[in-house]
């Protein structure tokens, strides 16, 4: 295999001043004496990306996503170690980059492309491509600085794709648009993928890299934890982004009547992986407490997607299941058979109320949550058992 991208011991550091002066006097009065401390956003990030994969990098914020992309496109020149990329690069790795607010789209669009080394007879060919890709025919002799934000994103990945790039550098792009235009993006990443183009994005869309990634890097505080298949590295980034997720919350008691003190996930293989898998089942330990006898207590149950939408609710007395008068510490197991969901995290909000006197006790809102990895490239919410014949 040719070498598209080879990342060698690459560090990249900065200098944060510690104590900023306000003031030129205080500046005088120093004479430089100005103190910084070093800010290393890489260390020692060694990646060889082959010609023809397309490679996902994944990390929280702070990370060192963006800076690595940076190094790779030449923008930041590293500290210490060496990148080499083979091939005509083109990269969007900031909304806009490179456009004059004051200059129309069609000025920018020429402006921007030879940037890339771009011959204008090229560009002649290629224009009406990008305005058509980009879809601003209408807008395209406006000045820049009147488009909105999903306009300059149109617009600067219209340019990008159509500079008939070996490499194409995205950064977070595809989060920006809006939902037609990231299936159009998608689409031709996949064309590309088809012709053999190295592709590198930086994404927080863990589904985006399931479905198109060969391969994931994931960087922790500018180390580099993982590079490997993409459901292992959506795994750990999951992991370090949100921590060991034991799925346990210790809560303090309300000073009501009742109390939701305690709320444990467990499921049959949560000591060798903390996610469970489409199909699994999960229990729902709840801890009451109570200071008073409560008579006809109602435990309400409710599963939430990562965008608050509602997958499930239900409550004891519906499930045809009442609970017993309560007096002192109790615990409620809930049972969730046969989990069928795709990646995600998923929430859970619990509340307790008084069926006599319909008072609510206790309301824990997203009290705690389970996540579930998805060993298939499908991509939703709901792991159906699709089958080809």
């Amino acid at each position: 295999m040719v070498e598209a991208i080879v990342v060698d011991d690459v560090s990249k550091s900065f200098r944060i001043t510690t104590d900023p002066v306000d003031s030129l006097k205080e500046r005088l009065l120093r004479l430089g004496g100005t103190r910084y401390e070093e800010f290393h956003a890489l260390r020692d990030i060694a990646v060889t990306i082959e010609q023809g994969e397309t490679v996902g990098i994944l990390g929280h914020n702070g990370s060192g996503k963006s800076t690595l992309l940076k190094c790779i496109a030449g923008i930041l020149t590293p500290t210490s170690g060496e990148v080499r990329v083979r091939g005509r690069l083109a990269s969007l790795l900031e909304l806009g980059a490179g456009f004059h607010p004051d200059l129309t789209g069609r000025e920018n669009v020429y402006i921007n492309a030879s940037f890339y080394g771009m011959a204008r007879r090229h560009i002649d060919r290629v224009f009406d491509d990008i305005v058509e890709f980009a879809e601003l025919a209408h807008f395209i002799d406006e000045p820049v600085k009147h488009y909105s934000s999903g306009m300059y994103v149109r617009l600067g990945f219209a340019v990008a794709v159509n500079l008939d790039p070996d490499v194409l550098l995205v950064d977070e792009v595809l989060a920006v648009g809006d939902e037609v235009f990231q299936v159009k993006c998608l689409s031709r990443i996949k064309r590309f993928q088809s012709e053999g183009r190295t592709i590198v994005f930086v994404t927080h869309a863990a589904e985006t890299v399931r479905q198109i990634c060969h391969r994931a890097l994931v960087l922790d505080h500018g180390q580099l934890v993982l590079d490997g298949e993409p459901g292992k590295a959506i795994r750990v980034f999951r992991e370090h982004l949100h921590g060991q997720l034991d799925g346990a919350s210790l809560l303090e008691p309300t000073t009501g009547p009742a109390s939701i003190v305690g709320v444990r996930i467990r499921h049959a293989n949560e000591t060798d992986r903390p996610q469970l898998l489409p199909g699994e089942s999960l229990t729902v330990e709840v801890d009451l407490r109570t200071t008073v006898p409560v008579s006809s207590p109602v435990l309400d149950l409710e599963i939430n997607d990562h965008r608050g939408h509602v997958l499930h609710h239900v409550d004891t007395d519906v499930m045809d299941s009442p609970l017993r008068p309560i007096d002192g510490d109790h615990t409620v197991r809930i049972s969730v058979g046969r989990v069928w969901l795709l990646d995600g995290e998923y929430p859970l909000s619990l509340k307790l109320v008084d069926r006599a006197t319909g008072e609510v006790l206790d309301w824990r809102e997203r009290v705690t949550s389970f996540a579930v990895t998805n060993p298939s490239r499908a991509d939703g919410t709901v792991a159906f058992d699709v089958r080809i014949e």
